[in-house]
């Protein structure tokens, strides 16, 4: 089959699926008049509780839409998945990861099963990638936003302690903090700073941006905060001790991914030389590796050398992951 028909079809499919997407879960003035309404009950209510829900809804920026609802009853452990999604830093959904699923899966699928793969084969490999990619962008987002609060926080606990030196209570310095430092650390500041204006008390703001964060880093800020309204004592010494204590910790961790990266780079050669392999043999005779898409006995064999490799790569991945 000719390749740009194939490819018109796979873009037609993207194209009505995010269509499909929009309708289901873009704004319409319906929504927009109850959201209005809802927030002028909320604001002029009598209960305290509404108006803090309210608030924390306008701080967040976030209200469920159809995309929303479909996806929580669908998709396994949405309340982790959306735990996972606020760790980027982004406003994504567990709507829009769900949308994004089914596209990719549909997408590939319909592409290689036009293609000339059978039908089995093109579903399982739309399933896999179509659960892998997202899966693999959240989790890169993770760790690049982790690695650049990490980066950041020793500078803002030091900034807390020249402005508790300078005899600023603890809440306005980490206001400070929120409109001083940019990136991922100013950004989790202002969020526990807008969550006590509106009457979260500070263990609780702090707790709920660790929950969210899960760093270790930023847990043991939150229980030297939390030790030291209990027993008292010089908060601006207690932090100043955490801070040299992060970037101890940050400079341990470099040293150990400096001395690893001989054995990562052996392992990733390693790893694609079957795969280079695979595709130079192709090119020079694509009749040949063919039959790892139709014979199913090489199909089984392709698939248990994969899952051996991947046992052998999270092996060695364990054997150089050092907790500090």
């Amino acid at each position: 089959m000719p390749l740009v028909p194939v490819i018109t079809l796979a873009i037609g499919s993207l194209v009505v699926l995010g269509m499909l997407y929009f309708a289901f879960s873009g704004p319409s003035p319906q929504r927009a008049g109850v959201r209005r309404l809802s927030a002028v009950r909320d604001r002029h209510s009598a209960l305290p509780g509404a108006a803090m829900e309210a608030q924390l809804r306008r701080i967040t920026g976030r209200s469920a839409t159809k995309a929303d609802a479909a996806a929580m009853r669908f998709l396994p452990r949405p309340e982790e998945l959306q735990k996972r999604l606020n760790m980027t830093g982004k406003t994504w959904t567990v709507g829009q990861y769900g949308t994004a699923t089914l596209s990719i899966t549909a997408g590939v699928g319909l592409v290689l099963w036009t293609i000339g793969l059978p039908l089995l084969l093109a579903i399982f490999l739309g399933l896999a990638l179509g659960a892998g990619i997202p899966h693999f962008v959240v989790s890169s987002f993770i760790k690049r936003r982790i690695k650049r609060f990490n980066a950041k926080f020793p500078d803002a606990i030091e900034l807390l302690v020249r402005g508790l030196r300078s005899g600023l209570p603890i809440t306005e310095t980490m206001s400070v903090v929120g409109s001083e430092v940019p990136g991922p650390v100013g950004e989790e500041f202002r969020s526990v700073s807008d969550k006590m204006k509106i009457g979260r008390s500070m263990d609780v703001a702090l707790q709920e941006t660790a929950d969210r964060l899960g760093t270790a880093e930023f847990q043991f800020f939150v229980i030297t905060i939390a030790i030291q309204r209990e027993t008292g004592g010089n908060l601006a010494e207690t932090l100043q001790n955490l801070a040299t204590v992060l970037r101890q910790r940050g400079q341990m961790k470099l040293k150990i991914k400096a001395m690893a990266s001989e054995s990562k780079a052996s392992a990733y050669i390693i790893g694609s030389l079957p795969f280079i392999v695979f595709v130079l043999i192709w090119f020079v005779n694509g009749t040949y590796m063919q039959g790892f898409f139709t014979d199913q006995r090489l199909m089984v064999a392709g698939g248990g050398g994969m899952i051996w490799m991947a046992i052998g790569a999270y092996i060695m991945a364990q054997m150089i992951n050092f907790e500090i």
